[in-house]
Protein backbone atom coordinates (compact mmCIF):
# COMPACT_ATOMS: atom_id res chain seq x y z
CA UNK A 1 0.00 0.00 0.00
CA UNK A 2 1.57 3.81 -0.89
CA UNK A 3 0.85 6.23 0.90
CA UNK A 4 1.75 10.05 -0.09
CA UNK A 5 1.08 13.42 1.40
CA UNK A 6 -1.61 15.69 -0.77
CA UNK A 7 -0.71 19.59 -0.31
CA UNK A 8 -1.04 22.56 -2.33
CA UNK A 9 -0.88 26.13 -2.67
CA UNK A 10 1.70 27.01 -1.09
CA UNK A 11 2.12 30.39 -2.91
CA UNK A 12 5.25 30.95 -1.19
CA UNK A 13 6.16 34.69 -1.57
CA UNK A 14 2.21 36.04 -1.12
CA UNK A 15 1.68 39.00 0.56
CA UNK A 16 -0.80 40.76 2.41
CA UNK A 17 -1.79 44.58 2.90
CA UNK A 18 -2.52 44.87 6.20
CA UNK A 19 0.39 42.95 7.34
CA UNK A 20 2.22 46.20 7.21
CA UNK A 21 5.09 47.03 9.54
CA UNK A 22 4.41 48.57 12.60
CA UNK A 23 7.01 49.86 14.45
CA UNK A 24 9.57 46.86 15.36
CA UNK A 25 7.43 44.73 13.93
CA UNK A 26 7.23 43.42 10.81
CA UNK A 27 4.52 41.08 10.36
CA UNK A 28 4.90 40.30 6.74
CA UNK A 29 8.35 39.17 7.26
CA UNK A 30 7.32 36.48 10.01
CA UNK A 31 4.50 35.84 7.42
CA UNK A 32 6.51 34.97 4.68
CA UNK A 33 9.20 33.38 6.33
CA UNK A 34 5.99 30.90 8.17
CA UNK A 35 4.80 30.09 4.92
CA UNK A 36 8.47 28.65 3.56
CA UNK A 37 8.74 27.12 7.52
CA UNK A 38 6.03 24.90 6.77
CA UNK A 39 6.66 23.48 4.13
CA UNK A 40 9.54 21.74 6.44
CA UNK A 41 6.72 20.82 8.41
CA UNK A 42 5.04 19.19 5.91
CA UNK A 43 8.37 17.06 5.67
CA UNK A 44 8.25 16.81 8.93
CA UNK A 45 4.81 15.07 8.77
CA UNK A 46 5.22 13.32 5.84
CA UNK A 47 8.09 11.22 7.36
CA UNK A 48 6.28 10.90 10.62
CA UNK A 49 3.24 9.31 8.70
CA UNK A 50 5.77 6.99 6.55
CA UNK A 51 4.46 8.82 3.34
CA UNK A 52 6.33 7.69 0.41
CA UNK A 53 6.62 11.01 -1.38
CA UNK A 54 4.89 14.63 -1.70
CA UNK A 55 2.43 15.92 -4.13
CA UNK A 56 2.01 19.72 -4.74
CA UNK A 57 -0.88 20.52 -6.70
CA UNK A 58 0.19 23.95 -8.12
CA UNK A 59 0.77 27.35 -6.86
CA UNK A 60 4.16 26.53 -5.03
CA UNK A 61 5.18 30.66 -5.70
CA UNK A 62 2.72 33.16 -5.65
CA UNK A 63 4.03 34.74 -9.02
CA UNK A 64 6.96 34.17 -11.35
CA UNK A 65 8.50 37.41 -10.01
CA UNK A 66 9.15 36.39 -6.17
CA UNK A 67 12.59 37.22 -5.13
CA UNK A 68 16.11 35.32 -5.85
CA UNK A 69 15.48 35.16 -1.77
CA UNK A 70 12.30 32.95 -1.99
CA UNK A 71 13.14 30.74 -4.29
CA UNK A 72 16.11 29.58 -2.82
CA UNK A 73 14.82 29.59 0.59
CA UNK A 74 12.03 27.74 -0.67
CA UNK A 75 13.99 25.23 -2.65
CA UNK A 76 15.98 24.55 0.70
CA UNK A 77 12.93 23.92 2.39
CA UNK A 78 12.05 21.29 0.11
CA UNK A 79 15.30 19.46 -0.03
CA UNK A 80 15.08 18.96 3.61
CA UNK A 81 11.56 16.73 3.44
CA UNK A 82 13.94 14.08 2.05
CA UNK A 83 11.27 12.11 -0.44
CA UNK A 84 10.83 12.63 -3.54
CA UNK A 85 8.49 16.17 -3.86
CA UNK A 86 6.67 16.44 -7.29
CA UNK A 87 5.10 20.35 -8.21
CA UNK A 88 2.90 21.37 -10.42
CA UNK A 89 2.60 24.35 -12.18
CA UNK A 90 -0.75 26.13 -11.02
CA UNK A 91 -1.99 29.58 -12.41
CA UNK A 92 0.11 31.87 -10.51
CA UNK A 93 3.29 30.11 -11.06
CA UNK A 94 2.13 28.48 -14.77
CA UNK A 95 4.35 26.58 -17.15
CA UNK A 96 4.43 29.78 -19.90
CA UNK A 97 7.36 31.33 -21.71
CA UNK A 98 9.83 33.07 -19.52
CA UNK A 99 8.24 31.32 -16.20
CA UNK A 100 10.00 31.07 -13.08
CA UNK A 101 10.53 27.17 -13.31
CA UNK A 102 13.12 27.88 -16.83
CA UNK A 103 14.86 30.66 -14.65
CA UNK A 104 18.07 30.34 -13.50
CA UNK A 105 17.55 30.70 -9.86
CA UNK A 106 15.09 27.93 -9.62
CA UNK A 107 17.11 25.39 -12.24
CA UNK A 108 20.42 26.30 -10.12
CA UNK A 109 18.90 25.32 -7.07
CA UNK A 110 15.57 23.07 -8.11
CA UNK A 111 17.30 20.10 -5.29
CA UNK A 112 17.67 16.32 -6.50
CA UNK A 113 14.48 15.16 -4.70
CA UNK A 114 12.10 17.65 -6.79
CA UNK A 115 10.35 17.01 -9.80
CA UNK A 116 8.43 19.20 -11.87
CA UNK A 117 5.40 18.07 -13.63
CA UNK A 118 5.81 19.70 -16.97
CA UNK A 119 3.60 17.57 -19.12
CA UNK A 120 1.04 14.94 -19.18
CA UNK A 121 3.44 12.17 -19.44
CA UNK A 122 2.92 9.15 -16.92
CA UNK A 123 5.74 9.34 -14.16
CA UNK A 124 6.02 5.99 -12.14
CA UNK A 125 7.21 6.38 -8.60
CA UNK A 126 9.05 3.77 -7.18
CA UNK A 127 10.04 2.80 -3.75
CA UNK A 128 13.49 2.29 -1.92
CA UNK A 129 13.77 -0.80 -3.72
CA UNK A 130 13.15 0.16 -7.60
CA UNK A 131 9.54 -0.99 -7.29
CA UNK A 132 6.87 0.90 -8.67
CA UNK A 133 4.26 1.51 -6.51
CA UNK A 134 2.57 4.32 -7.66
CA UNK A 135 2.06 6.14 -11.05
CA UNK A 136 1.77 10.10 -11.46
CA UNK A 137 0.17 11.94 -14.23
CA UNK A 138 -0.65 15.84 -14.39
CA UNK A 139 -2.14 18.60 -16.15
CA UNK A 140 0.14 21.53 -15.70
CA UNK A 141 -1.33 24.90 -16.56
CA UNK A 142 0.03 26.60 -19.44
CA UNK A 143 -2.04 30.37 -18.59
CA UNK A 144 -3.15 32.07 -15.88
CA UNK A 145 -6.33 32.22 -17.04
CA UNK A 146 -6.97 28.85 -18.63
CA UNK A 147 -10.51 28.52 -20.76
CA UNK A 148 -10.71 24.74 -20.67
CA UNK A 149 -11.14 21.50 -18.36
CA UNK A 150 -7.35 20.75 -17.85
CA UNK A 151 -8.34 17.49 -16.90
CA UNK A 152 -11.41 16.12 -18.62
CA UNK A 153 -9.69 14.56 -21.66
CA UNK A 154 -6.61 13.50 -19.80
CA UNK A 155 -8.92 11.15 -17.38
CA UNK A 156 -10.98 9.83 -20.43
CA UNK A 157 -7.94 8.92 -22.16
CA UNK A 158 -6.64 6.96 -19.05
CA UNK A 159 -7.41 2.63 -19.39
CA UNK A 160 -7.53 0.91 -16.44
CA UNK A 161 -4.58 -0.12 -14.13
CA UNK A 162 -3.84 -2.18 -11.09
CA UNK A 163 -1.24 0.30 -10.10
CA UNK A 164 -2.41 2.99 -7.77
CA UNK A 165 -2.67 5.97 -10.10
CA UNK A 166 -2.72 9.67 -9.09
CA UNK A 167 -4.11 12.71 -11.49
CA UNK A 168 -3.24 15.99 -10.76
CA UNK A 169 -4.63 19.04 -11.41
CA UNK A 170 -5.15 22.67 -10.26
CA UNK A 171 -8.91 24.38 -10.72
CA UNK A 172 -12.09 24.74 -9.22
CA UNK A 173 -13.87 21.92 -9.49
CA UNK A 174 -17.82 22.39 -10.68
CA UNK A 175 -20.32 22.63 -7.77
CA UNK A 176 -17.98 23.90 -5.03
CA UNK A 177 -18.69 27.42 -5.66
CA UNK A 178 -21.72 29.62 -6.24
CA UNK A 179 -20.36 31.37 -9.47
CA UNK A 180 -20.27 28.49 -12.17
CA UNK A 181 -18.34 30.69 -13.85
CA UNK A 182 -15.40 29.48 -11.63
CA UNK A 183 -15.59 26.38 -12.16
CA UNK A 184 -12.60 25.25 -14.43
CA UNK A 185 -12.90 20.95 -13.38
CA UNK A 186 -16.01 19.06 -14.11
CA UNK A 187 -16.42 15.99 -11.79
CA UNK A 188 -17.87 13.47 -14.25
CA UNK A 189 -15.14 12.45 -16.32
CA UNK A 190 -12.99 12.16 -12.85
CA UNK A 191 -15.65 10.11 -11.02
CA UNK A 192 -16.07 7.85 -14.62
CA UNK A 193 -11.95 7.38 -14.83
CA UNK A 194 -11.99 6.06 -11.25
CA UNK A 195 -15.23 3.97 -11.43
CA UNK A 196 -13.82 2.20 -14.05
CA UNK A 197 -10.20 1.41 -12.22
CA UNK A 198 -8.07 4.11 -14.52
CA UNK A 199 -7.34 6.11 -11.47
CA UNK A 200 -6.96 5.90 -7.53
CA UNK A 201 -7.17 9.05 -6.56
CA UNK A 202 -7.55 12.64 -7.52
CA UNK A 203 -5.38 15.50 -5.86
CA UNK A 204 -6.50 18.85 -6.60
CA UNK A 205 -5.26 22.57 -5.73
CA UNK A 206 -6.80 26.08 -5.94
CA UNK A 207 -9.33 25.83 -3.27
CA UNK A 208 -7.72 27.04 -0.18
CA UNK A 209 -9.58 24.98 1.91
CA UNK A 210 -9.29 21.75 2.43
CA UNK A 211 -12.41 19.29 1.00
CA UNK A 212 -14.35 17.11 1.58
CA UNK A 213 -14.60 17.49 5.48
CA UNK A 214 -16.07 14.41 6.82
CA UNK A 215 -15.38 11.60 4.01
CA UNK A 216 -12.24 9.85 4.88
CA UNK A 217 -12.42 7.69 1.41
CA UNK A 218 -13.00 10.43 -0.86
CA UNK A 219 -11.20 10.05 -4.16
CA UNK A 220 -10.94 13.43 -5.25
CA UNK A 221 -9.88 15.79 -2.74
CA UNK A 222 -8.81 19.59 -2.14
CA UNK A 223 -6.09 19.67 0.25
CA UNK A 224 -6.50 23.33 1.18
CA UNK A 225 -2.91 25.66 1.87
CA UNK A 226 -0.56 24.86 4.35
CA UNK A 227 -1.28 28.16 5.55
CA UNK A 228 -4.09 30.25 6.07
CA UNK A 229 -4.60 33.11 3.48
CA UNK A 230 -7.69 34.70 3.48
CA UNK A 231 -11.01 35.69 5.77
CA UNK A 232 -13.02 32.81 3.98
CA UNK A 233 -10.79 29.97 5.66
CA UNK A 234 -11.87 29.63 9.58
CA UNK A 235 -8.83 27.47 10.48
CA UNK A 236 -5.37 26.84 10.19
CA UNK A 237 -3.50 25.59 6.99
CA UNK A 238 -3.80 21.59 6.23
CA UNK A 239 -2.14 18.99 3.92
CA UNK A 240 -4.04 15.55 3.19
CA UNK A 241 -2.14 12.21 3.92
CA UNK A 242 -3.60 9.50 1.29
CA UNK A 243 -3.22 5.67 2.08
CA UNK A 244 -3.94 4.19 -1.61
CA UNK A 245 -5.04 0.74 -0.24
CA UNK A 246 -8.60 -0.74 -0.55
CA UNK A 247 -10.31 1.09 0.35
CA UNK A 248 -8.61 4.38 0.06
CA UNK A 249 -8.16 6.42 3.22
CA UNK A 250 -7.50 9.63 4.12
CA UNK A 251 -6.72 11.99 7.25
CA UNK A 252 -6.83 16.07 6.77
CA UNK A 253 -4.02 17.22 9.25
CA UNK A 254 -3.40 20.69 10.51
CA UNK A 255 0.31 22.01 9.31
CA UNK A 256 -0.15 25.93 9.84
CA UNK A 257 0.77 28.44 12.72
CA UNK A 258 -1.32 31.25 11.59
CA UNK A 259 -5.06 32.22 11.62
CA UNK A 260 -7.32 34.78 9.75
CA UNK A 261 -10.32 35.19 11.81
CA UNK A 262 -13.52 36.92 12.00
CA UNK A 263 -14.81 38.79 15.57
CA UNK A 264 -18.05 40.07 15.35
CA UNK A 265 -19.85 41.60 18.42
CA UNK A 266 -22.52 44.05 19.38
CA UNK A 267 -21.60 46.36 21.30
CA UNK A 268 -24.27 48.42 23.69
CA UNK A 269 -23.26 48.73 26.87
CA UNK A 270 -19.93 47.72 29.64
CA UNK A 271 -20.46 44.38 29.43
CA UNK A 272 -20.42 44.25 26.12
CA UNK A 273 -17.19 45.54 25.66
CA UNK A 274 -15.77 43.23 28.23
CA UNK A 275 -17.47 40.43 26.37
CA UNK A 276 -15.11 41.76 23.32
CA UNK A 277 -12.02 41.83 25.32
CA UNK A 278 -12.67 38.26 26.54
CA UNK A 279 -13.28 37.67 22.57
CA UNK A 280 -10.26 38.95 21.89
CA UNK A 281 -8.36 36.69 24.78
CA UNK A 282 -9.41 33.61 23.58
CA UNK A 283 -6.90 33.90 21.03
CA UNK A 284 -3.65 31.44 21.09
CA UNK A 285 -0.26 32.28 19.58
CA UNK A 286 -1.57 36.36 18.65
CA UNK A 287 1.34 37.39 16.96
CA UNK A 288 0.22 34.91 14.21
CA UNK A 289 -3.01 35.91 14.33
CA UNK A 290 -4.63 38.37 12.07
CA UNK A 291 -8.31 39.86 12.75
CA UNK A 292 -11.16 41.69 11.09
CA UNK A 293 -13.60 42.87 13.32
CA UNK A 294 -17.14 43.96 12.89
CA UNK A 295 -18.86 46.46 15.76
CA UNK A 296 -23.16 46.74 15.42
CA UNK A 297 -25.11 48.64 17.43
CA UNK A 298 -24.90 52.43 19.52
CA UNK A 299 -21.84 53.25 21.65
CA UNK A 300 -22.34 56.63 23.93
CA UNK A 301 -19.03 58.84 23.68
CA UNK A 302 -17.15 57.18 26.14
CA UNK A 303 -17.99 54.12 25.60
CA UNK A 304 -16.53 54.58 22.05
CA UNK A 305 -13.54 55.70 24.27
CA UNK A 306 -13.29 52.78 25.96
CA UNK A 307 -13.59 50.48 22.94
CA UNK A 308 -10.96 52.74 21.44
CA UNK A 309 -8.45 51.78 24.05
CA UNK A 310 -9.50 47.85 23.75
CA UNK A 311 -8.14 48.27 20.14
CA UNK A 312 -5.51 49.79 20.70
CA UNK A 313 -4.64 47.76 23.05
CA UNK A 314 -4.61 44.94 21.43
CA UNK A 315 -2.98 46.01 18.05
CA UNK A 316 -0.34 45.49 20.03
CA UNK A 317 -0.28 42.45 20.01
CA UNK A 318 -2.21 41.07 17.21
CA UNK A 319 -0.17 40.40 13.56
CA UNK A 320 -3.04 42.09 12.31
CA UNK A 321 -6.61 43.83 13.73
CA UNK A 322 -8.28 46.16 11.93
CA UNK A 323 -12.41 46.61 11.02
CA UNK A 324 -14.25 45.34 8.08
CA UNK A 325 -14.83 47.18 4.91
CA UNK A 326 -18.42 46.34 4.96
CA UNK A 327 -19.99 44.95 8.05
CA UNK A 328 -18.50 47.40 10.67
CA UNK A 329 -21.77 49.63 11.26
CA UNK A 330 -21.07 50.80 14.88
CA UNK A 331 -22.89 54.53 15.19
CA UNK A 332 -22.84 56.92 18.23
CA UNK A 333 -25.51 58.80 20.22
CA UNK A 334 -25.66 61.03 22.94
CA UNK A 335 -23.37 60.66 25.59
CA UNK A 336 -25.08 59.71 28.71
CA UNK A 337 -21.65 60.22 31.14
CA UNK A 338 -20.66 63.73 31.53
CA UNK A 339 -17.22 65.10 32.19
CA UNK A 340 -19.21 67.49 34.95
CA UNK A 341 -18.09 65.37 37.98
CA UNK A 342 -14.62 64.73 36.76
CA UNK A 343 -11.55 66.21 38.40
CA UNK A 344 -10.51 68.65 35.85
CA UNK A 345 -10.89 72.64 35.21
CA UNK A 346 -14.07 74.14 34.23
CA UNK A 347 -12.68 75.13 30.78
CA UNK A 348 -12.21 71.31 30.17
CA UNK A 349 -15.92 70.89 30.91
CA UNK A 350 -16.74 73.75 28.83
CA UNK A 351 -14.75 72.54 25.91
CA UNK A 352 -16.25 68.99 26.33
CA UNK A 353 -20.11 70.46 26.28
CA UNK A 354 -18.99 72.41 23.14
CA UNK A 355 -17.55 69.21 21.38
CA UNK A 356 -20.59 67.65 22.07
CA UNK A 357 -22.89 69.87 20.17
CA UNK A 358 -20.62 69.42 17.22
CA UNK A 359 -20.64 65.71 17.07
CA UNK A 360 -23.80 65.19 14.86
CA UNK A 361 -22.31 67.39 11.81
CA UNK A 362 -18.49 66.73 12.82
CA UNK A 363 -16.39 63.65 12.54
CA UNK A 364 -13.50 66.22 14.07
CA UNK A 365 -15.71 66.74 17.35
CA UNK A 366 -16.38 62.87 17.94
CA UNK A 367 -12.75 61.80 17.57
CA UNK A 368 -11.82 65.40 19.91
CA UNK A 369 -14.19 64.15 22.36
CA UNK A 370 -13.65 60.53 22.31
CA UNK A 371 -9.91 61.20 22.91
CA UNK A 372 -11.25 63.76 26.01
CA UNK A 373 -12.93 60.62 27.46
CA UNK A 374 -9.93 58.62 27.23
CA UNK A 375 -7.86 61.10 28.49
CA UNK A 376 -9.75 61.57 31.90
CA UNK A 377 -10.29 58.12 32.31
CA UNK A 378 -6.13 57.38 32.16
CA UNK A 379 -6.20 60.40 34.64
CA UNK A 380 -8.85 58.69 36.90
CA UNK A 381 -6.52 55.80 36.51
CA UNK A 382 -3.43 57.43 38.10
CA UNK A 383 -1.33 57.30 35.04
CA UNK A 384 -1.08 60.60 33.24
CA UNK A 385 -1.99 64.56 34.02
CA UNK A 386 -5.43 65.60 32.39
CA UNK A 387 -4.93 68.52 32.42
CA UNK A 388 -1.52 69.22 30.58
CA UNK A 389 -3.49 66.84 27.08
CA UNK A 390 -6.92 68.11 27.57
CA UNK A 391 -5.31 71.43 27.12
CA UNK A 392 -4.07 69.95 23.54
CA UNK A 393 -7.69 68.23 22.21
CA UNK A 394 -9.27 71.86 23.92
CA UNK A 395 -7.19 73.72 20.99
Amino acid sequence: MARFLHTSDWQLGMTRHYLSKRGDDDPQARFTADRIEAVRRLGDIARQEDCAFVVVAGDVFETHNVSAQIIARACEAMASIDLPVYLLPGNHDSLEPGCLWDGPEFTRRCPSNVQVLRDQAEIQVTDGNGIVIATIVAAPLTTRHPSTDPLAELAKGLEPTQTPRILVGHGQLEGLSGDTREALISRAPLDDAIARGALSYVALGDRHIAWPVNDDHAAIRFSGTQETTSFNEESVGTAVVVDLGDPLTCQTINVGTWLHARVSQEVASGADLQALRDKLNSFDHRDRTIIRYDLHGQVTISQKAELDEIIADYETVFASLEPSENRHDLTLVGDDASLTEADVPGWVRDAAEELSGMCATSEDAVAALTLLHRLVRTEGAGTAPATAHTAEVSR
